[in-house]
Order: C-alpha cells, then structure tokens, then sequence
C-alpha cells in the first residue's frame, strides 16, 4: 500500500516474526547473550519469559539460527501436548523412528539410545519449547524425566523454555519443584524504552529500504513509545497504521496527529495523558 510513497522495498512493520528485523535492543541482547552463554556451559534448564508482543517467537528464531552450526536442535511450537505425544514430537524432531515403540519405556529408550550417538559424535542436543505456559501440568514434569538422560560426565539434552508469565506462575506449584530447581539460568524480557523505540522504528524502516531522513517525527515517537507501552508487537501494528494514515493525506512524513488517528482505531493500546481526554 504504503511502500512506493515512502521509498520501501517491503513493509517493514509485519506481525510475522522475521530474523532480518531483530534488534538488538539492551534487554533483547542480553537475553541472547545469556542463552548462548548459558548453552555453552552445558546447563540443564533456561527459561525466558515476556509479556506478550515482547519477541518472544523473534528471540527463539535467533537463537535456533545461532545454534544451525553448532547444535543439534528439535524446536516444538506448539508444547499443549499429552505426555507421550511430547515424547513423540522430541523423537520426531531429532530423527528417532519410533513406530515400532509400544509404550513410553520404549520411546524412552529409543530417545537415550539417539542422545548417547550424538553424544559421542561430540554433537551439542537442544530442545527449544515456545508457548511454554501452554503445556499441562504433567507434559511439564515428563519433560523433566528427559533430562534425566546423561550419562555420568556429559548431559545429554538441554531444555530452553519460552513463555508468558503465565509459565512463572505455572512453575511455582509445589508439584514442579523439582523441575523448577533445575531452572538455572532465567531471563524476563522487558517492554523497549524510548531510546529504543526510536532505534526500532529506524532499524525496521531502514531494513525495509528506506534511505531518507527521521520517518517518525519525534512527537510521534514519544506517542507510540507511552501508548504502547514499549511493546514490540504494539509498536509495529501502531507504526503501520500512522504510516496508512500518512500516506493517506499525503504526508511524507508520520506526524503525532498521524499516531493519535492509529491509537484511536487500536483496542489493545494505552490512551496517554491528555490524548485520552481529547480521543
């Protein structure tokens, strides 16, 4: 819509999580930074957690492409399994036929047998888990007996959970204590502040072709930065529309009036100060 008016190659504000746009904003960074560092000193447990619309999926795809060449990798999306479909999934994605399995012993086993191999061909195995507040209670503590597949010097299988706070919550039930005191390393995502809104906006808008001077003026930054609280996935849906609204009267430009029209036609956001009265 919006791309030829304002010099873009693409539209830089997608909901779709895309490596190439990641910024490495303060928060983000040493969130990245502690996951590698973390899976290099062979730890058990990491978990990272976020509001939603912070990058969770986006820092999860990041550090799947760091690990391509250093890791083996079996990444689950969607973790809302039974127990033994969790195993099924794992086997799955590393590559263990387990058709023959007749019941969870064997699938076990099947798994060991396969991490034991990539142990000895000196292979790093990392189970990433996105949405991890989404498994149940007792998919929880079967992912727990996986990691109880090592051997007596080297760990067989790390575990990285991503989740809304809700995994927090999850994970304070007297029940998954065990699991919880494996967690040794734990990273909470923060919203992006001003300074960073304004380098996310320019590192989008520039990844995505543009070449001209400040897109946003800084009253519209200010704007988007209080309504939206500093979160990714709101920043980018109030972008895109202030952009709409811009090229929709023509302005080359995206003014304060162009964001106050976006925040208006979004439920999700905040209405700051004096804009709420005046919306």
């Amino acid at each position: 819509m919006y791309e030829a008016h304002f010099g873009l190659q693409e539209a830089p504000f997608a909901l779709t999580p895309n490596t190439r746009y990641f910024l490495r904003a303060p928060s983000h960074s040493d969130a990245l930074e502690l996951l590698l560092v973390a899976l290099s000193e062979r730890e058990g447990f990491i978990k990272i957690t976020g509001e939603v619309g912070t990058g969770k999926t986006l820092l999860c795809r990041m550090l799947l492409n760091e690990l391509e060449q250093k890791a083996h990798t079996a990444y689950i999306p969607n973790p809302h399994l039974d127990p033994d479909t969790l195993y099924e999934a794992v086997a799955e994605e590393l590559g263990v036929d387990v058709s023959a399995c007749a019941n969870t012993h064997q699938i076990l086993k099947a798994l060991n047998e396969k991490l034991i191999g990539l142990a000895m061909g000196q292979k790093q195995v990392v189970l990433v888990i996105d949405e991890a507040q989404a498994m149940p209670e007792a998919t929880i503590e079967a992912l727990r007996l996986l990691t109880n597949l090592e051997t007596e010097s080297v760990r067989l299988l790390q575990i990285v959970l991503f989740g809304q706070p809700e995994l927090d919550a999850l994970l304070q039930k007297d029940s998954l204590r065990q699991l919880r005191q494996r967690i040794t390393f734990h990273y909470r995502l923060a919203p992006l502040d001003r300074q960073s809104v304004a380098q996310y906006l320019r590192h989008r808008v520039s990844q995505a072709g543009y070449n001209g001077g400040d897109l946003f003026s800084a009253a519209a930054l200010r704007l988007i930065t209080r309504s939206s609280g500093g979160i990714p996935r709101l920043v980018n849906i109030l972008a895109h529309k202030a952009m709409l609204s811009a090229w929709g009267v023509g302005d080359r430009q995206v003014n304060r009036r162009h964001v106050a029209r976006a925040i208006r036609d979004t439920e999700s956001v905040r209405y700051p100060g004096l804009l709420a009265r005046w919306l």
